[in-house]
């Protein structure tokens, strides 16, 4: 195998064009974790977060982007036995993603579900982890609740769509156009919000509140979210695309029992991470194995292309996943 590998860095702190070739050592792989061969890798809000200088990788993980990826084991670490060379997975990263190999714990990594090719693949492991931890996990959703998310039309909302329609729940979507807003009811949502047109809040409050949100836009949406609630629901929040600070009248909090939560996926502990990967290999890829969910896609782009990849995803026009074709 060769020793070196073409990847894309960081060159600086930036905007998508600080996105460039280089080349780098093949990684090699720590007890407990697998050598990938990258086919696919994913391209995530994190990715531009990271790119843009305002999300630093653990002090352990590559410097380079990319959190998921699809490929072939080509080298095991010591300890490992759940895997062996040659076979394919998908798989969550600490990073490194945008490169030829990559190196993950073998834990944190998940079979191709059934009739699904290497570039659907790429598409499931930090949206999968994402929305599992934080829908089902943390916020407790429940069969017959109602649910609202926000970004219905991304990749992390096409897979709650899914996930919560497919498991019982009552699901609310809001997208910013009528398109987008089409898509998310195809997937399960009973309404789509075009959130340009209508307000989610006199929407979701009509039919009795929201019993849990997921929301990653924050800002203004804070005390909206908090009004959209029912007595004892639930928010959960997981980014801010309107930035984290806003005034909020706590008095609602305490008065219909709310619960104000929210995580973030790549600081969790190697070990809170398996425990993730456990529960979807036993309750969510059996769903997938027999296609009642599956990604949705929205382009793929070669690896040197990454910073038009980048472009796409903050032009904010796409529609489900965008990864970038390695191999």
């Amino acid at each position: 195998m060769t020793k070196m590998m073409s990847a894309v860095e960081i060159t600086q702190p930036g905007g998508p064009e600080v996105l460039q070739m280089t080349s780098r050592p093949v990684p090699t792989p720590r007890p407990g974790e697998v050598l990938i061969r990258v086919a696919y890798a994913g391209v995530n809000r994190p990715d531009a977060l990271q790119r843009a200088g305002l999300y630093a990788p653990p002090p352990t993980a590559s410097d380079l982007p990319g959190l998921e990826a699809s490929g072939e084991v080509v080298e095991l670490g010591e300890g490992v036995s759940d895997w062996a060379i040659g076979d394919q997975l998908c798989a969550l990263l600490p990073g490194g993603g945008y490169a030829e190999y990559v190196t993950t714990p073998a834990a944190h990594c998940l079979p191709i579900p059934k009739d699904m090719d290497l570039r659907e693949a790429a598409c499931l492991p930090e949206t999968y982890f994402t929305v599992w931890s934080n829908v089902f996990q943390r916020g407790g959703l429940q069969a017959g609740e109602r649910f609202l998310v926000h970004g219905g039309s991304s990749g992390i909302g096409t897979t709650a769509i899914q996930l919560a329609h497919t498991l019982g729940a009552r699901v609310f979507a809001t997208a910013g156009s009528d398109d987008k807003c089409r898509v998310c009811a195809e997937l399960g949502a009973e309404r789509a919000i075009n959130y340009r047109d209508e307000d989610f809040v006199e929407i979701v409050r009509a039919e009795g509140g929201a019993n849990l949100i997921l929301d990653m836009v924050g800002g203004s949406y804070l005390p909206r979210n908090v009004k959209s609630l029912a007595d004892d629901g639930r928010l959960v929040q997981i980014a801010f695309l309107q930035g984290p600070k806003v005034e909020l009248n706590f008095a609602q909090v305490m008065m219909r029992r709310l619960t104000i939560t929210g995580s973030t996926l790549r600081p969790q502990s190697d070990l809170a991470k398996a425990h993730i990967a456990e529960a979807l290999r036993s309750q969510v890829w059996p769903l997938l194995d027999a296609g009642r969910i599956k990604p949705v896609m929205d382009s793929d782009y070669a690896l040197g292309d990454a910073a038009a990849a980048h472009a796409h995803m903050e032009e904010g026009s796409h529609i489900g996943k965008i990864v970038l074709k390695v191999d």
